[in-house]
Formats: C-alpha cells, sequence, structure tokens
C-alpha cells in the first residue's frame, strides 16, 4: 500500500503543471503547453496539418484507449484516428491510445482500461475528452487529478454497447460522435503535435525507407513491422506476421510513423496476471526514427516537462515536418528497434 501511495504521489506531482481534478472540480489551466513547434498553418487540422471544415475543427479531441490483444483485433475505427500512440503494457503485449477529431468513428472499440502512460501522453492535448472502461485505484486517481475528461463506460454506461461475436473483455465498443456528445464546456480543441510541410514542399532529407521493426518482449513478443507503400502513400503495419487491418479489413497504413525511444519503469502495480505494470518514461529525451513521405529521418524527441510537447527534430536540430496525413507513434523500448 505504501509503494501504491508513493507512485500515486509522483505520478500526480508529474503532471502537476497541467492541471488537476476532474470535469467537474477542476479550474481550466491558463497556461498552453510549451513547445518549439511552428503555427499550425491557418485553417487546417491541427492533428493531421490537412484542410479544415471550421464546424468540425473547433470540436474537442477524444482519446480511446483500444485493445491490442489477439482476441482484441481487428479493430474498429482505428483507421480514423489522427493519433495513434502505441504503449507496451504487461507481459509484452500493446495497447493503443487513439486520438479523434477530424474525422468520427460509428464504431470504435475494443475500448479497454487506463494506464499512467496514457495520462502522461494526453496531457499535451490540452484538455481532451478521455474513453476508458476501467482502472486500478492509483490509476484512477491519477485521471481525476489530470485535465483529462472522463467521458468513460462507468460515467456513462448508456453511451457504450457490447458487440456479439466478440469475447467478454473484448467486446466494448462506442462511437466517436456519442463521445463528442458529452463534452463539458472546459473541452478544448487539440493543441498540435507535430508540425507539417505545406503543400509543394518536397519531403524532408534522409535515406529512403527501409522496412523497420519494433518489438516488445516479456512473456510475449509483439512485432510491429512498417513497410513503405508508394501506392497508398504511406507505410503498411504488419503484427506478428499478419497485415494489421482494421474491422472493416482496410489495411492500416498511416502516411507518418514516429518511433520514439522510451525507457519503461516499473510502477510497483500488477495486473490480474500477477505480471508487472509498466509505464513509459515521457520526459526526458532520446532517439527517434521518423518515417514520412517514403523517407527516414533519423533524429532526438525531446519533452523537458509535464507541460511541454514532445518535439522531434533532425541531427542539425530542426523540427521534422510530416506530411500531412495521420500519424502514428510508437513507444519502442531501448535496443528494440530494428531499421532494415
Amino acid at each position: 500500500m505504501r509503494t501504491r501511495i508513493v507512485i500515486a504521489v509522483a505520478l500526480v506531482a508529474l503532471i502537476a503543471a497541467c492541471g488537476g481534478g476532474d470535469d467537474k472540480e477542476v479550474t481550466p489551466t491558463t497556461e498552453a503547453p510549451t513547445t518549439t513547434l511552428p503555427p499550425p498553418a491557418p485553417n487546417t487540422y491541427p492533428l493531421t496539418g490537412l484542410p479544415s471544415d471550421p464546424a468540425r475543427a473547433a470540436r474537442p479531441g477524444l482519446v480511446v484507449k483500444l485493445d491490442n490483444a489477439p482476441l482484441g483485433r481487428p479493430q474498429a475505427g482505428i483507421n480514423e484516428a489522427d493519433v495513434v500512440l502505441e504503449e507496451g503494457v504487461e507481459g509484452g503485449i500493446t495497447r493503443f491510445a487513439a486520438v479523434f477529431h477530424s474525422a468520427d468513428a460509428p464504431t470504435v472499440g475494443p475500448v479497454r482500461s487506463a494506464r499512467s502512460t496514457d495520462v502522461i501522453f494526453s496531457t499535451q492535448l490540452g484538455r481532451p475528452l478521455f474513453a476508458y472502461s476501467g482502472a486500478n485505484a492509483v490509476f484512477a486517481d491519477l485521471l481525476r487529478s489530470s485535465p483529462l475528461l472522463d467521458v468513460g463506460v462507468g460515467r456513462f454506461p448508456d453511451i457504450y454497447r457490447r458487440e456479439k461475436g466478440r469475447p467478454a473483455l473484448y467486446n466494448l465498443f462506442s462511437g466517436t460522435d456519442a463521445m463528442v456528445a458529452r463534452a463539458p464546456a472546459e473541452a478544448t480543441v487539440p493543441s498540435a503535435l507535430f508540425a507539417y510541410r505545406p503543400a509543394g514542399e518536397p519531403a524532408p532529407a534522409g535515406e529512403a525507407a527501409p522496412v523497420v521493426r519494433a518489438l516488445w518482449k516479456d512473456k510475449v513478443r509483439t512485432e510491429v513491422i512498417y513497410e513503405w507503400d508508394a501506392a497508398a502513400r504511406g507505410f503498411a503495419r504488419t503484427q506478428n506476421g499478419t497485415p494489421h487491418v482494421d474491422a472493416a479489413g482496410r489495411r492500416v497504413t498511416p502516411e507518418n510513423v514516429v518511433l520514439q525511444v522510451t525507457p519503461y519503469r516499473n510502477t510497483g502495480l500488477v495486473d490480474r496476471s500477477g505480471a508487472a505494470v509498466p509505464e513509459a518514461e515521457l520526459i526526458g529525451e532520446g532517439e527517434a526514427v521518423v518515417l514520412t513521405d517514403g523517407k527516414l529521418v533519423r533524429g532526438r524527441w525531446r519533452r523537458p516537462d509535464a507541460a511541454a510537447i514532445t518535439a522531434y527534430t533532425d541531427a542539425a536540430g530542426a523540427v521534422i515536418r510530416l506530411t500531412p496525413g495521420r500519424t502514428w507513434i510508437e513507444l519502442v523500448p531501448p535496443g528494440n528497434l530494428t531499421v532494415g
């Protein structure tokens, strides 16, 4: 119990610069996250750099936790997300935090539980909505102390449903429109996470993108491969030897992939199976590999504190500009990223 309390205090302190409380109790933060990013181009979505619809662009960001265990695939709605974060969880399994803003997904899921990594990542977005299926007591306290606005099943069970044909724990689904409809007044338009190249600007200098592999391993292995697909103008994703498709059978092929080499620490907590619960160390800096427009750019990531937005820079220290479109972020443990 003492360990749990210490972890909770440390995690809450980590995000204190971003505000506190839930959507009923929090006084919204008045300071925008610090960032070295240039401002987004006018009339574009902040998370994709694509031309925006004014009404949709004014909506808040929405983060949805999605399962990625074998029984949780294929996911619904994942190709509609502007940004997807892949994080290591217990036992070598990964999960996704899918960020929606520019597009809706009538069906999204399976929705799963929260981790502390989700909170530390999502504070970069401002005051987003956060959809999840539950959390242990320590992480639940962390969520209540964060700027994230709860639209999880515990608060709004009426907007979730159980899908037939899916096994229990992997059958909870909802829709982004229903979640956004529950947004409180203090929810915000998401902050930009990346810089995008304007139309006509050539791809950044870099080598032709080879096959890139990322690995999470413990009791099981999750191996992810990205390979440039010139016809689709994106990076085709393969997981454990199988092309990654969504519930509609569409291949996951984002325009950009950011592979962020990130240490993980043991939170001191365990899941139901007794496996240690990790947390990605997102405050700090390290190696990054960026895939965009058929190129691979080697660089660095840096996030000096919880109020900052992670900057991805090239060897010269310049912010790497992405192709307008979807971006996947891979939190790869050190020593588990292979290029070529």
